[in-house]
């Protein structure tokens, strides 16, 4: 979990800064931070459209620059032609709704987060869909 909180560290999200890693056979295979697409001005430049508009956390997702840590792992997994089947994801954060489905159809084993996230149907998803999920808190040393 301490490699997942370093990654959040590359984060350019002026709210929440969260990391995740692809974990397989004790090899990682891909990491993603929550940030804008490659190429484009961070909210840390043009300053956060969530924050503008009074949006809460875990609503209107698409009103967002960013992408998700979850779904950033997923896309650099693509690019490199490496797949996530049956790897762990280890996250700073509960995936939300939108991530959980992704990972889901990406036949991810299990998922772990060191902080929650207020979404119940995400969870209740990912126990239909037999996905082991966990808290497990970060651990400084």
């Amino acid at each position: 979990m301490r490699i997942t909180h370093l990654v959040a560290e590359r984060s350019t999200c002026i709210r929440r800064k969260v990391g995740a890693v692809a974990v397989k056979d004790k090899r990682i295979l891909a990491t993603g931070y929550n940030g804008s697409p490659a190429g484009l001005r961070h909210c840390s430049d043009t300053g956060c459209i969530r924050d503008l508009l009074n949006i809460p956390s875990g609503q209107r997702h698409e009103l967002c620059r960013g992408l998700h840590a979850e779904q950033n792992i997923i896309v650099q997994a693509a690019v490199h032609g490496i797949s996530i089947t049956g790897s762990s994801i280890y996250c700073t954060t509960q995936p939300c709704l939108i991530c959980t489905k992704m990972l889901i159809n990406c036949k991810v084993e299990s998922i772990y987060f060191a902080g929650g996230y207020p979404d119940e149907l995400a969870q209740d998803m990912l126990i239909e869909a037999g996905i082991n999920f966990r808290f497990l808190p970060h651990e400084s040393k």
